[in-house]
């Protein structure tokens, strides 16, 4: 593999990392639509990493039902990850924008309960991209 090539899919993981310290003590302080955010982020950009690990170029997309059938097509086991997928693509819009589509959430803001499922399913899905590609 060249090495630019690892050092961009491996840039995206590092991004990813970064936002989940930053969900991590988001959580902490009590700021659970930010925990949500950044926790979608954390998905998105694992997904991307290993798109990119394919040397296939990622879309520009915050989709992460559209991201997760890129990586289902190259490993079927990135399928376990479809709930967890679906739970936090809702969060890309309405958790930066105030004034972002009515309804887009079941209620106003995310909660403290919503955010810990958020940071949960986000660690879940950084390890599992990690460790496939540490493998």
């Amino acid at each position: 593999m060249k090495k630019g090539n690892k050092k961009r899919y491996e840039e995206f993981l590092i991004f990813a990392e970064e936002d989940l310290k930053s969900a991590r003590v988001l959580l902490k302080e009590g700021i659970f639509n930010q925990v949500c955010f950044h926790s979608q982020q954390v998905v998105e950009k694992s997904l991307k990493s290993f798109i990119k690990s394919k040397k296939r170029i990622s879309p520009k997309t915050h989709s992460l039902l559209e991201l997760l059938n890129i990586c289902s097509q190259y490993d079927k086991k990135f399928n376990s990850l479809l709930n967890i997928c679906k739970f936090l693509d809702k969060f890309y819009i309405p958790t930066r924008y105030p004034d972002a589509i009515v309804g887009s959430l079941d209620e106003e803001l995310p909660n403290k309960k919503d955010a810990e499922k958020a940071l949960n399913g986000a660690e879940i899905v950084y390890n599992f991209v990690k460790k496939i590609l540490s493998s």
